[in-house]
């Protein structure tokens, strides 16, 4: 009985039109370097994405889980590391007196926070709480193809539809009924890549996505190297059990 009146309430909230657009917007896939069992990083991509989380994404959103020194493995050597840590101000302390301080970043911090609470988070997002980037990609149904879609998702709202103040439509954002406080935020040129590379919203978003797929899973290639090892290791042992069983089952009489 509960779950007839929760779905009989939330069919009486959700407009018509956001369920239809629910049944037309499927989540396109896309190619990525990382996918199937000898997948890997692009490095270049990686270091791409970086540069895009940070001039654009970080302004909102933390990499709790990652430390500076892990970005060595984009290829950035020692030295530019710490010299990225550097550029940032971290909270250490309390010193001799009891208080808290600012210092230069080191190799070994973890990348700072945006916001000091969730509180002031909220007060500068309009009451949203921008989540943690550390594991989006593995905490999202659809992985990378959806963060991916969901960078290039928005589009003007149905007609028909109602939409709450302050809220943007995008087609793929169906847990929160295709209504998105965060407002579109990769675009044509936002960033300029140092190599060269394409900084239309497409390539962004998908350099992003990349960097992020890293950092939910920054041993990815370390264990499909495991993986199919362990594959090899078994199919060898498989068959050498089959020749030995064939060995010691004929000298036995049927």
């Amino acid at each position: 009985m509960r779950k007839i009146v929760l779905a009989a309430a939330l069919a009486a909230v959700l407009p018509v039109s956001g369920l239809n657009a629910a049944e037309e917007a499927v989540l396109p896939k896309q190619d990525w370097t990382f996918n199937g069992v000898f997948g890997k990083f692009d490095k270049e991509q990686l270091q791409r994405g970086f540069q895009v989380y940070k001039e654009v994404c970080s302004n909102c959103h933390s990499l709790k889980y990652i430390a500076f020194r892990n970005l060595e493995a984009l290829g950035y050597s020692d030295e530019q590391v710490k010299s990225l840590a550097a550029q940032y101000q971290i909270e250490d302390g309390p010193d001799d007196s009891g208080d808290m301080f600012k210092r230069k970043g080191k190799a070994s911090d973890y990348m700072p926070k945006p916001f000091p609470n969730e509180q002031a988070a909220r007060a500068s997002n309009g009451g949203a709480l921008p989540p943690d980037l550390s594991l989006i990609v593995k905490a999202r149904e659809g992985g990378p193809d959806y963060v991916y879609n969901l960078l290039l998702g928005y589009e003007d709202a149905p007609a028909d539809m109602k939409m709450a103040p302050g809220m943007n439509y995008n087609k793929y954002f169906t847990r929160g009924a295709f209504q998105l406080a965060m407002a579109q935020q990769v675009k044509d040129g936002v960033v300029t890549f140092a190599d060269g590379s394409p900084n239309d919203a497409a390539h962004i978003a998908k350099d992003v996505t990349a960097f992020l797929a890293w950092t939910a899973e920054p041993k990815l290639e370390a264990r499909h190297s495991t993986g199919f090892r362990v594959m090899l290791y078994t199919l060898l042992f498989t068959v050498l059990a089959y020749f030995l069983k064939r060995r010691i089952w004929s000298r036995i009489g049927h």
